[in-house]
């Protein structure tokens, strides 16, 4: 038995500095960078920006690996199965890792299954309603939706998509009842809020922000904590109306459960650098986003919050995914 105990703790020894001595060389050779969406969108764009910056300073390539379907859950199901070695990270949106998990039976706790790296950035919600109706502003819509229960029909990305999420956080914080109607993506949904065929909408602020301008949609307020850059003059529904409320998308970098913390370092030091560049914020803008930046911890910080707020809206509402 002491034998054995000597051989298993010269064999730990032995990994432990194998680790060490591959932390000061990471990386070299290129790192694969799951993206569980498929190309195109903005979760996509923010990833291939983060990725390019990323290569520079190492001297490797970090290659972006699109894994969409499933609601996010096949990407992130396969960075959580690699190798902790750093050459295989997720870049993931909350609704892969935050909201996805609470509708799949028996999931693996994201909070468990991942290292937190960093919290790339985050972008809002708009709150949009046709010009119908009679509301111009967050107080005014609730007193309306108050009036006339269920008459008013808020669209959605989907059944179970973080639009849809936001209006059940809503109507939860409000106290109000309105009609729910997912639509299969954000496209149509928008498109059928500016014919009136549904009243209000909570879109990505991307999705909406042109049609805002344009007066065919009405912008009432933004579903972050505080007001963003890209849209100053627009309120939050939480100084609005309700204090507290927040509902924003947000992008996080994290590698398989144990991953090297001299890997996790260097990796958070790079990106807090890239993140905090002036052009950065500029190209961020461009989707609607700000970027964010801060340590692993507080990324996890964040991460916990975020999946036990949208845990509670689920169960509350009794919200089933698609």
């Amino acid at each position: 038995m002491w034998k054995l105990s000597c051989v298993g703790v010269a064999c730990l020894a032995s990994v432990s500095l194998a680790f060490t001595s591959s932390a000061q060389t990471y990386p070299d050779k290129p790192v694969r960078v799951i993206v569980p969406a498929p190309p195109g969108g903005a979760l996509d764009i923010i990833a291939r920006y983060v990725t390019q910056k990323l290569s520079e300073p190492f001297g490797a390539q970090f290659i972006v690996d699109n894994r969409g379907g499933a609601g996010g859950g096949i990407g992130a199901d396969a960075a959580a199965r690699a190798a902790p070695d750093g050459y295989t990270l997720l870049l993931s949106s909350s609704s892969a890792v935050s909201v996805n998990p609470h509708f799949v039976p028996r999931a693996a706790d994201p909070l468990q299954v991942f290292t937190p790296i960093v919290l790339v950035g985050w972008s809002p919600n708009v709150l949009v309603i046709h010009p119908s109706v009679p509301a111009k502003s967050v107080k005014e819509l609730i007193a309306v939706a108050k009036a006339r229960p269920d008459a008013l029909a808020f669209g959605s990305n989907g059944a179970g998509s973080l639009s849809h999420l936001t209006g059940a956080l809503f109507m939860q914080r409000a106290g109000i009842r309105m009609l729910h109607v997912p639509y299969k993506g954000a496209a149509p949904a928008v498109i059928d809020t500016m014919a009136g065929n549904v009243s209000v909408l909570f879109a990505a602020y991307a999705s909406a922000s042109t049609q805002a301008r344009s007066a065919k949609l009405r912008a009432l307020a933004v579903t972050s904590a505080k007001r963003v850059e890209i849209a100053p003059d627009l309120p939050t529904i939480a100084e609005s109306a309700l204090p507290g409320f927040e509902s924003t998308q947000w992008w996080g970098v994290y590698g398989p459960a144990g991953l090297q913390g001299n890997v996790v370092t260097r990796l958070n030091a790079e990106l807090n650098r890239i993140l905090h560049a002036t052009e950065t914020r500029k190209r961020f803008a461009i989707e609607g986003a700000e970027p964010a930046g801060g340590t692993p911890a507080e990324l996890a910080a964040y991460h916990k919050a975020d999946y036990e707020k949208w845990g509670k809206v689920i169960r509350s509402a009794g919200i089933k995914g698609e």
